[in-house]
């Protein structure tokens, strides 16, 4: 198994701090949702292993997923805030290392030093995603913004549009200009490579101007009680539909111009989302009066990263702050989706194209993907 590892840094060697004094401040940036018994055990080496072990026994949710015994984690790690911890480093040394046994992106510590994480969704694969190369060759310096998106109309007639962070606000006007500037297109890309996620607002702001009627993408389970399958039934995940003129007709019309998400390793959490309401779309009827065919929404590129469940916070006795995972979602055919999406068609990128010919292939197939399925027509001058 492959172990997460914390070098204590040179500076902190010879720092000899009794156990808690470091303790980190971030109740101005974050609640602790679930601080329930955990503060209740004392400010000590193993009060607080027992602290962070019990709460996520009690609420974290993939445990079956991750194919991790919880228990045997227990029993190997005891014995080290037993016997070895002996200040601050030691202890979110070991911490780090028995979360890590997760291995979910979700899942993090947060003291006043650092912060652990698990990046293997991304870090083990391709990047398959060059921001310069998109700039310099793509969107040029031409290009629009809105609610951090990058946009614009490639030169064969088709709409692009880069989303690097479901962080960046997205108003409904925001995506209404993007979309209706991009209205007379041939198709959409819309790029969501090396987007790590955010809220959740903006999926459904931006989803909801491709259907014009209530949209069931998904579904979400929650936890019920401390038992690692106490989770309740699933609960549908709904965007509410949007047509600007009461025409019934979506502002963008996917069954015409087709939409190809493009994604990587790095697409994780509230971006994993996205993908599966769009994918969501995908075979649903055209809408509007007169409307025939059925929607073409496709993911090319790279498997996502990931990143299914709902994440949450608790505090330990010293302070620290505990994420994870704790209300897992499932797909439209009720599968989780904590280990992402394969593509509907499977590119990588070429590292010499881009270099030497300047070409991304994801871009590159997607184009060659809207120009063969694409419905629009064209007055001729």
């Amino acid at each position: 198994m492959k172990r997460l590892t914390f070098p204590i840094p040179a500076f902190a060697k010879h720092l000899v701090l009794p156990f808690g004094l470091v303790a980190v401040c971030l109740s101005a940036l974050c609640t602790s949702c679930l601080d329930d018994e955990s503060l209740s055990l004392p400010n000590t080496p193993m009060g607080n292993f027992k602290s962070c072990w019990r709460t996520l026994d009690e609420h974290y949710c993939y445990f079956a997923e991750k194919k991790v015994d919880w228990d045997d984690v227990y029993r190997r790690y005891e014995p080290y805030f037993r016997d070895s911890v002996q200040n601050d480093f030691d202890a979110f040394h070991y911490l780090y290392q028995m979360l890590g046994e997760l291995r979910d992106g979700h899942v993090n510590l947060y003291s006043n030093f650092n912060v652990a994480r698990n990046w293997s969704w991304f870090e083990d694969y391709p990047q398959n995603f060059d921001a310069t190369l998109l700039e310099r060759y793509y969107l040029g310096t031409n290009y629009w913004m809105a609610g951090g998106m990058k946009y614009g109309m490639l030169r064969d007639t088709i709409g692009y549009v880069h989303y690097p962070s479901f962080s960046s606000t997205v108003g409904k006007s925001n995506i209404n200009y993007v979309l209706g500037l991009l209205g007379n297109a041939k198709g959409l890309i819309f790029d969501v490579r090396d987007n790590g996620g955010g809220n959740l607002t903006n999926v459904e702001t931006i989803v909801s101007r491709f259907t014009a009627e209530d949209l069931t993408y998904g579904y979400i389970m929650h936890k019920q009680g401390p038992g690692h399958d106490d989770f309740s039934e699933p609960q549908e995940l709904t965007v509410d539909g949007y047509s600007p003129d009461r025409s019934k007709k979506p502002l963008w019309d996917a069954a015409r111009q087709p939409v190809v998400i493009l994604t990587n390793r790095s697409c994780f959490s509230a971006t994993n989302t996205f993908v599966m309401a769009m994918k969501a779309l995908d075979g649903q009827p055209a809408e509007g009066e007169g409307a025939t065919g059925t929607k073409m929404v496709k993911t090319m590129g790279d498997h996502t990263g990931g990143g299914g469940g709902l994440p949450f916070e608790s505090t330990l006795p010293n302070g620290w702050v505990v994420r994870f995972s704790t209300s897992p979602m499932l797909d439209i055919h009720q599968r989780p989706i904590e280990e992402g999406f394969a593509p509907d068609y499977f590119v990588q990128m070429d590292s010499l194209h881009a270099y030497q010919d300047h070409i991304d292939d994801i871009i590159e197939s997607a184009r060659a993907f809207i120009n063969k399925n694409t419905r629009m027509e064209y007055k001729k001058e």
